[in-house]
């Protein structure tokens, strides 16, 4: 039997859709206290008034340079800066893709040091947006996030083609150090797909869904 109190801990129980209102900010806010789960992942102008709804009760964690990543270094600081300056807890930045396929990896290093050093003692994750690259790609990734000094590595933003798979997380735990963990996102549709991506290497999982899951459930054995 699936363990629902500990996969909800590892969920960043997400809303960034662009139509996304203070209610319903609030309501994801009240399920993740609720369900306690690791965080609430939601857009930059929704987090002063979410941190302070939520307090010390809930991590708020929201995103940098989303969804495209190919903004500038100097903006993805700032951005960072202002977000934890107002109350986030936790940063998910996007890399610039377009730099990582031109071979320049010491740019897109360099970028994830000095968003990490605006994030001080805050954790960091990157998401590479897996579906984009190649397996080649995704490796090279795994040693620049490695090296640069981030918490996690990210699949996907959930914006583009396709969201995590099983193979990329197995791929991405074989291939960062060992002080990176690793967060699946996107597409994660369930209880036993949540589970099945901890088993796969996952130590993180954004989604949506898995709080809906666990409301259509409760009282049913779990």
């Amino acid at each position: 039997m699936i363990d629902v109190k500990n996969v909800l801990s590892k969920c960043d129980h997400t809303l960034l859709g662009q139509t996304s209102t203070w209610e319903q900010i609030k309501k994801i806010c009240d399920d993740g206290m609720k369900y306690e789960t690791a965080s609430v992942c939601i857009p930059p102008s929704h987090v002063r008034q979410a941190k302070q709804y939520v307090g010390d009760k809930l991590k708020i964690c929201t995103v940098i340079g989303f969804p495209n990543g190919y903004n500038t270094t100097e903006v993805k600081v700032f951005e960072t800066q202002d977000a934890i300056a107002k109350g986030a807890d936790e940063i998910d930045m996007v890399i610039n893709i377009g730099l990582l396929k031109q071979g320049c990896d010491g740019q897109v290093c360099d970028e994830i040091k000095k968003i990490k050093a605006a994030c001080g003692e805050k954790i960091l994750k990157v998401i590479i947006e897996t579906c984009l690259l190649t397996e080649d790609e995704k490796i090279r990734m795994c040693k620049i996030v490695t090296e640069a000094g981030a918490d996690y590595i990210k699949t996907s933003t959930g914006f583009s083609t396709a969201g995590a798979t099983l193979d990329d997380v197995k791929l991405m735990r074989a291939n960062v150090g060992e002080n990176v963990l690793v967060k699946a996102a996107g597409g994660i549709s369930g209880l036993q797909d949540a589970q099945d991506f901890l088993d796969a290497g996952a130590s993180r999982l954004g989604t949506s869904r898995v709080v809906k899951a666990v409301q259509g459930v409760e009282g049913k054995g779990y």
